[in-house]
């Protein structure tokens, strides 16, 4: 479902060089639940970015639902973050004047479907994700934990096979996060779809099947969190950057 092999990324600050990427290994080959942490700089942030499309590595492959991103044109790109992946960033990124429900169909208007079945899509997706009375309100009406839903609902818009999520509790308190978290767990098993979370909260990572671990742009560990409490996910993932 998704693959890295020997992907390297840096950048160019002034006169200095930065490597981002070292050289990432990562293979996710069932649906499920993964989490991304890492220390800030570790490089988890581009590499979410790279799994989206949104920016190429400098060498390696990247291959997700059996086809080769890395090499994509920006035309290839933007279609395939539109049918074929989910995004879903902290910031949530709704448009203010629109509704919940214009929100989530916004996908399917964009890329040419009717407005009758975009707009019956965008209100399945909401009812599922507990909106079937919020349809009508704009963000500024909405808590921050609706917000992300409505983001959610977008991104879930065309049933793709990878959802990635950026942070995606950053903004919200810890009931509202808790809930989320659970709410992308239960979507992963009903859809049949992988979810990747970047994030540096072990409370989030342990609602996960696996965390990958980044450190110096690499990924070091890979945590299997079955049978794990939030403080065993921070104990692992502690030894494990110690150890990198």
């Amino acid at each position: 479902m998704l693959s890295c092999t020997n992907v390297r990324k840096s950048y160019s600050i002034g006169d200095r060089k930065v490597e981002a990427l070292r050289g990432v290994d990562m293979q996710i080959d069932e649906p499920g639940f993964y989490a991304i942490m890492g220390r800030s700089g570790s490089g988890k942030s581009t590499l979410l970015h790279l799994l989206a499309a949104l920016d190429k590595p400098d060498s390696g492959e990247i291959t997700i639902g059996g086809r080769r991103i890395d090499s994509f044109t920006d035309a290839e790109a933007t279609d395939f973050r539109r049918t074929k992946i989910g995004i879903v960033f902290q910031a949530f990124n709704l448009i203010p004047t629109m509704s919940a429900i214009e929100n989530a169909e916004l996908p399917a208007i964009l890329s040419g479907a009717t407005s009758e079945a975009a707009r019956e899509r965008a209100r399945e997706l909401l009812t599922r994700l507990g909106l079937a009375d919020r349809l009508d309100h704009r963000p500024d009406a909405l808590s921050g934990g609706e917000q992300q839903r409505v983001a959610i609902a977008r991104a879930l818009h065309f049933s793709p096979g990878l959802l990635l999520a950026d942070e995606p509790t950053g903004n919200l308190d810890s009931a509202s996060s808790e809930s989320l978290w659970n709410l992308l767990s239960e979507i992963a098993v009903e859809r049949k779809i992988s979810i990747v979370m970047v994030t540096h909260e072990p409370a989030a990572a342990a609602h996960c099947r696996e965390v990958f671990v980044v450190a110096d742009g690499k990924v070091t560990n890979r945590i299997a969190t079955e049978g794990l409490d939030e403080g065993a996910v921070a104990a692992r993932y502690q030894q494990s950057v110690a150890t990198a």
